[in-house]
């Protein structure tokens, strides 16, 4: 494991801060029959008059057992933003710090910097669309405290090559957070295997993709005890609710249901590559490692706004680094697909 003291990156009111203790955090109940008298709560039973775990316990006990982690090293957020911004909050002194993100990426790593009042250093991937590992560590300075590594990547689909991965756990004196939200498409390994090598690596995982579950807003970090900590300390002490909590553990506790779903999705993004390389005015057909695909085109905001009148909702990249003319399709239903190709052959001819 590497020698890394995380509390030397934590900020200095981070690292004295005592976090509120809940009524259900100084008591957590063992299933016995109790009259609950500590929380203020209405006491009429509707489901939800009474506070949610905290700690979402039995989802953590579920989830933790099919990552091969422990449970300490899993904190739940209200969506996977709401996790990234703890790790800004923990880490990042507004006005002093900085972080680094690599373009083309996901948006609200830079939004987030731009709330916590912190420097985004960005460095533009490679044209194959990889870190700049030399760029990345020459940039970076004394006050670079975390790198962000979306893995697969979006808008690209691709993931990032393992030797450079390793390579910034190593040699960058900060933080390594990899974003797996689309690691279940994906052919590579997640990097949870790696957490008890490199106690600077924060991964952050979704249940809104494979998982199906985008609107109960519930993403996924998984660290080594000490970060955990560290992110206990500054969440709001009731940040998943009762519902979520629950609709999530039935959820993940349907894995076959999970995986085949995932399968149907896989195959119907091999069929629709196949079909976007015959069309004549589609450049590039990038490989995907996600539930999507990027796809270069003659004109992406001709191309966006003919689909647009077909009914067909995609997203215009072109606006990105290294993404000019690029739209993003999304792997649908397979009675989706066939749609979306049929219009996409149907704009062929304008």
């Amino acid at each position: 494991m590497n020698k890394f003291n995380i509390q030397n990156l934590v900020r200095e009111n981070v690292r004295g801060l005592k976090p509120y203790s809940s009524a259900r955090d100084e008591y957590v109940s063992d299933g016995s029959e109790m009259i609950f008298l500590d929380a203020n709560e209405n006491p009429f039973e509707n489901g939800v008059n009474r506070y949610p775990d905290p700690q979402q316990r039995n989802l953590k006990a579920v989830l933790a057992k099919q990552k091969g982690v422990k449970p300490e090293n899993i904190l739940f957020g209200n969506g996977s933003d709401e996790v990234l911004d703890l790790i800004f909050r923990a880490f990042c002194e507004p006005k002093e710090d900085n972080i680094i993100t690599l373009p083309p990426t996901y948006g609200m790593y830079n939004v987030l910097a731009g709330i916590n009042n912190v420097e985004n250093k960005e460095i533009q991937l490679t044209l194959d669309f990889e870190p700049d590992v030399a760029a990345i560590l020459k940039k970076a300075d004394a006050h670079s405290k975390i790198v962000f590594l979306c893995s697969p990547n979006n808008p690209t689909a691709n993931s990032f090559a393992k030797d450079k991965v390793l390579t910034l756990l190593q040699e960058f004196k900060g933080v390594v957070v990899i974003d797996e939200a689309y690691i279940d498409f994906s052919k590579e390994e997640s990097w949870l295997q790696e957490l008890k090598n490199y106690n600077n690596l924060i991964i952050t995982q979704t249940l809104s993709k494979a998982y199906g579950m985008a609107g109960i807003r519930l993403g996924i970090c998984f660290a080594s005890e000490e970060i955990i900590a560290i992110l206990n300390k500054i969440k709001p002490p009731y940040n998943v609710n009762e519902l979520s909590q629950q609709r999530a553990l039935e959820r993940v506790l349907d894995l076959e249901a999970i995986q085949s779903e995932v399968a149907v999705i896989l195959s119907e993004r091999t069929l629709l590559s196949k079909a976007l390389h015959e069309l004549n005015y589609v450049h590039s057909v990038f490989a995907s490692d996600a539930n999507f695909i990027l796809v270069k085109v003659d004109d992406a905001t001709i191309r966006y706004q003919q689909l647009l009148k077909l009914g067909i909702v995609v997203r215009n990249r072109t606006s990105q680094p290294l993404c000019e003319n690029t739209l993003r399709l999304t792997v649908g239903t397979k009675q989706e697909n066939v749609r979306l190709i049929s219009a996409l052959k149907l704009i062929s001819q304008f």
